[in-house]
């Protein structure tokens, strides 16, 4: 799907008139091989675009093959950088075989979309959702899902839990969510790229989900935004720490970065899931450059940090145009330290 919506998308981008990168200074010919992130994707081809306008020597050829993957391919050495939703632990880090650096690129919100037929936006609580992706609550006119929805009329129907069969980094997110907000869950099933999921069908890649969400009435699953919309499926309203039922969007994700500034500043790799604040959406996550430290090819490392600073700083812009929340500057300017630990 994102493959179909990006050149719509940059087509529209181009008829409003917002700039492309300005070539600081001419680049030797270079090829940028990359992998990762399907939540990315989107944004990551716009930037890449945007850069080859500029350059026209450097072609950046970027995989949508999810996180997981993306990883694997930097361990092996056979891309330039990866793209992940969930930055590597210290024991992942550990695993490979040289040093990388993990540098945040943007932020977005997690959607659960649904097929049901109700006349108004479902709202969601914590308890809800784990519920239902715990296996406990089982019916759509649960008590529990009934009382969050006051007025809407629930069927009687059974629940398909819709989830992720491959590693995905948006899985990350979404677990860390669940494991943030219910113990059970937590010690159950725990949070990763992968995990054993007590209940539902699993779809291979954000377009599996989607697939089996929209053609299977009752079904519930989570998917980027940018899926849910191009798809016309519903997203619903998820309770936040404050009590805030949130709809997904740049801003919501915007909003949970902000609140979580403090634990970002002493560890860029910590989850914003579940953040306080009255307009953070509760189910956002950071992605993160997969850059290795070191490189022999000085044509490639120099188009690679000039691509990653554009990305930083002036591609910012295109990533809210595509509904990604931009960073704000206390993150970009912990990003520019870990910029600098790239070898010069």
């Amino acid at each position: 799907m994102f493959k179909s919506f990006f050149p719509l998308a940059f087509a529209t981008l181009l008829a409003t008139g917002l700039s492309v990168v300005p070539a600081a200074f001419p680049l030797q010919s270079a090829s940028l091989t990359a992998a990762g992130s399907t939540f990315v994707y989107p944004v990551m081809a716009r930037w890449a675009a945007d850069f080859k306008q500029a350059h026209p020597g450097v072609e950046i050829n970027y995989q949508s093959i999810g996180s997981g993957a993306g990883i694997q391919q930097v361990k092996n050495r056979t891309v330039d950088f990866g793209a992940s939703d969930v930055a590597l632990t210290d024991e992942q880090l550990k695993t490979m075989p040289a040093p990388v650096v993990q540098i945040p690129e943007t932020a977005g919100p997690v959607c659960i979309t649904y097929n049901l037929p109700v006349s108004k936006p479902l709202q969601v609580t914590a308890e809800t959702l784990s519920g239902m992706f715990l296996g406990t609550i089982t019916k759509w006119n649960d008590p529990a899902i009934v009382a969050a929805n006051p007025g809407v009329s629930l069927p009687d129907q059974a629940i398909l839990i819709v989830h992720r069969s491959d590693g995905s980094g948006t899985t990350g997110i979404f677990t860390a969510y669940l494991s943030a907000v219910n113990p059970e869950w937590k010690s159950r099933v725990g949070n990763g790229t992968s995990v054993s999921w007590p209940v539902g069908l699993g779809g291979k890649g954000s377009e599996g989900v989607t697939g089996l969400v929209k053609q299977t009435t009752g079904a519930i699953g989570y998917v980027e935004l940018t899926y849910a919309n191009e798809n016309h499926l519903p997203v619903a309203a998820v309770r936040n720490r404050v009590g805030n039922y949130i709809l997904p969007s740049a801003a919501g994700a915007s909003a949970a970065i902000d609140a979580s500034a403090a634990v970002l500043a002493h560890d860029v790799r910590t989850a914003i899931v579940n953040a306080p604040g009255a307009k953070s959406y509760p189910i956002s996550g950071l992605t993160f450059l997969i850059i290795p430290k070191n490189g022999t090819d000085q044509a490639k490392r120099a188009a690679l940090k000039e691509f990653v600073q554009y990305v930083l700083t002036r591609g910012q812009a295109a990533a809210a145009a595509l509904n990604y929340a931009p960073l704000p500057p206390s993150i970009q300017k912990l990003d520019q330290g870990l910029l600098g630990e790239l070898d010069h």
